[in-house]
């Protein structure tokens, strides 16, 4: 049959909607005309809804009322396709700008400029460039996509020859860093155990004693790695770079790693080997006057530089809050930690050392001798067990204490602009520095309310008065839709500053919206 009145309404309607509105009609299932509202949806434009069923083709359609089929009918904006890359709205910074577009900085004086908020701690805002403009600029400038991406290459050239020119600055000391703190207990153990090689050695040579023999390893192998250590903290003060964005404060852990390997092999190694071989073949020994006087003055050398070691920890440990044993197990410092752990043996090693010479002497056996070797030997090798151990457990990244942990997470929670904390991560990148990372649940309520408090109240409500058409919609939300993402935003810088100046060891904090 012929369509009716209302329903010539509705094709009128839907034929004169506007070009970026499409009316989506979705057939649903509807209640017996008994147990319907007598009130009728409205449609676009105002008129009621009737209960209808379409049929036949697109060219001529028929409508026929249904009990329990009803038509419905609403306005939505049509969905806009971005395609897989869309880089039209992106900003980029001049810095950008210039090295990756090979640009200079009268190029973008002409440039639109945009000042948006700064990631960084020191600038609360910083001025960027759409980078589409960026770009049409660099073609402007370059004349074409080759002779710019030729351009690009060759300053890459130039950069990969600057970078292997400064592969000796690698070697470089820091000569401010070895005047203070673990840096001077380190030179001053590397002049120390140079001397006491250099007599132990004398005094080896002039009475043939295994354990003399032995504690002049000792001293070569304790000289060796505290020059490793001072490498180790020269290197751990460069500043970050693009190839190691959180800096090289892990060197210093892997040159104490690579220090208590080679006391294992050098120091170890060789006094077990010297040792076994003076039981297997006891040889008679010369005079050991010299070899007790030596042996005295590297005990009090010995003792100077754990003395010196010990302070530089108690001072540390003081500083933040911790034992001298906590310190100590934890590897703060594990440069100061290596010369606490190599003096120490090194005091036992003299006494054990004098011991078994004395106990020769008195009897004449050269066995105790060897056996002094084998002990210090042992000595030695319990010593780099421990730091290996320790040194790796710290270059695995582990987890900071769980009261800390609370206490960072606690402190997140308590803000009102958060709802929740999930899957954090607090780790100990070396040296006291912690990485902190949380997934936050936002109050999206606190956040609009946050933006509204900064925002004249009046001219918003003129502004909704004024939208008449779905374009006006559109514009007004997403000008307020974008404000309110920057407002959210500036609440994660807020939340990552306030989070660093109360805990000055976490000097990274990665927040991620939930």
């Amino acid at each position: 049959s012929p369509p009716g009145p209302a329903a010539a309404r509705i094709m009128y309607s839907l034929a004169h909607r506007p070009w970026h509105v499409f009316c989506r009609i979705s057939l649903q299932h509807r209640s017996s005309l008994s147990h319907r509202s007598p009130r009728f949806p409205q449609l676009c434009y105002g008129e009621p809804a009737p209960v209808l069923i379409l049929s036949g083709s697109p060219a001529a359609l028929t409508f026929a009322v249904a009990p329990r089929v009803g038509l419905a009918v609403r306005a939505v904006l049509k969905k806009r396709e971005y395609g897989p890359k869309y880089t039209q709205n992106n900003f980029i910074t001049a810095v950008r700008a210039m090295n990756e577009f090979c640009l200079k900085p009268s190029d973008l004086v002409q440039l639109r400029k945009i000042r948006r908020r700064s990631p960084h701690d020191d600038t609360e805002a910083f001025t960027v460039f759409l980078r589409s403009d960026v770009e049409a600029k660099a073609l402007d400038v370059w004349g074409s996509h080759e002779a710019l991406a030729r351009e690009r290459n060759l300053r890459k050239e130039v950069e990969r020859e600057y970078q292997e020119s400064r592969f000796l600055d690698l070697l470089s000391f820091h000569t401010t860093t070895f005047l203070q703190g673990p840096g001077k207990v380190v030179m001053v153990a590397i002049c120390i155990n140079g001397l006491n090689f250099f007599f132990k050695l004398l005094a080896w040579v002039y009475t043939g004693s295994a354990s003399m023999f032995s504690e002049a390893i000792h001293s070569l192998a304790d000289t060796c790695n505290q020059a490793l250590l001072a490498v180790g903290i020269s290197q751990s003060v460069r500043n970050p770079d693009a190839v190691h964005p959180y800096g090289f404060s892990n060197m210093r852990y892997i040159a104490s790693l690579i220090s208590g390997v080679g006391i294992f092999m050098m120091g170890a190694g060789l006094s077990w080997y010297h040792g076994i071989m003076g039981l297997l073949h006891p040889e008679p020994m010369e005079s050991l006057l010299w070899a007790y006087c030596i042996l005295a003055g590297s005990l009090v050398s010995e003792g100077a530089t754990l003395l010196v070691a010990s302070n530089e920890i108690k001072k540390s440990a003081r500083q933040q809050g911790l034992s001298f044993y906590e310190y100590v197990m934890q590897s703060r410092d594990p440069s100061t930690n290596v010369v606490l752990l190599e003096d120490a043996a090194a005091v036992l090693g003299v006494i054990m050392a004098a011991g078994c010479m004395g106990l020769t002497s008195l009897t004449g056996n050269p066995l105790y001798d060897s056996l002094g070797s084998l002990g210090v030997g042992t000595l030695l090798g319990a010593v780099s067990a421990f730091l290996i151990y320790t040194n790796t457990e710290a270059l695995l990244a582990p987890s900071i204490q769980a009261e800390h942990v609370q206490k960072l997470t606690e402190f997140l929670e308590n803000d009102p602009a958060v709802r929740a904390i999930h899957d954090v991560k607090a780790t100990d990148m070396g040296l006291s520095k912690v990485r902190f990372k949380a997934e936050v649940d936002f109050d999206g309520r606190v956040v609009t309310r946050s933006y509204l408090e900064k925002q004249d109240i009046d001219q918003i409500l003129n502004d909704i008065q004024q939208v008449k058409t779905p374009e006006e919609l559109e514009n007004f939300m997403l000008k307020h839709g974008e404000n309110i993402i920057d407002t959210l935003g500036a609440e994660v810088d807020r939340l990552e500053k306030e989070l660093k100046q109360r805990n000055p060891e976490v000097r990274h904090v990665d927040l991620e919206i939930l």
